[in-house]
């Protein structure tokens, strides 16, 4: 299996310094600082690429479940909600929140629901991200 790369460049200070990230697969390269990441300012920030990293996790680990059994699925959507709070004295994720929407021919809601269950707790990004309190599912089936 590949070692997949990613750089961040920083300079400055905290407050007004500011960096750029890239994926060496060339796929994204961004600006990040602090207004992008605790206020409303331009630029990506930690959370929102991790939570990309996790929304593609999960719904490919949820495809390959479904396909492995005889339902691959005609759209999966998800949506992550990557929350980074104050604890103590620095700052944790705290909560994860993955909306999904799917569309899978040949199953009912309830299969889809233990379906996307087992992707949440077998995808490697929601294993590696053990350490988060709190992640939760919201199913939206659309048969």
């Amino acid at each position: 299996m590949p070692t997949r790369i990613a750089n961040a460049h920083w300079e400055g200070d905290f407050k007004r310094g500011g960096g750029t990230v890239a994926l060496s697969s060339g796929a994204f390269e961004g600006p990040y600082n602090f207004s992008g990441r605790f206020e409303d300012g331009a630029g990506t920030n930690p959370e929102e690429l991790l939570g990309a990293a996790h929304a593609a996790c999960f719904a490919m680990a949820l495809s390959v479940g479904l396909t492995q059994a005889g339902n691959p699925p005609e759209a999966l959507d998800v949506e992550a909600k990557v929350t980074i709070a104050q604890v103590d004295d620095g700052f944790a994720i705290t909560r994860i929140d993955l909306d999904l929407r799917g569309k899978v021919p040949g199953i009912d809601e309830a299969a889809f629901r233990e379906a996307a269950d087992a992707a949440k707790a077998g995808c490697p990004l929601s294993k590696a991200l053990a350490a988060v309190p709190e992640i939760n599912l919201e199913v939206t089936f659309e048969g």
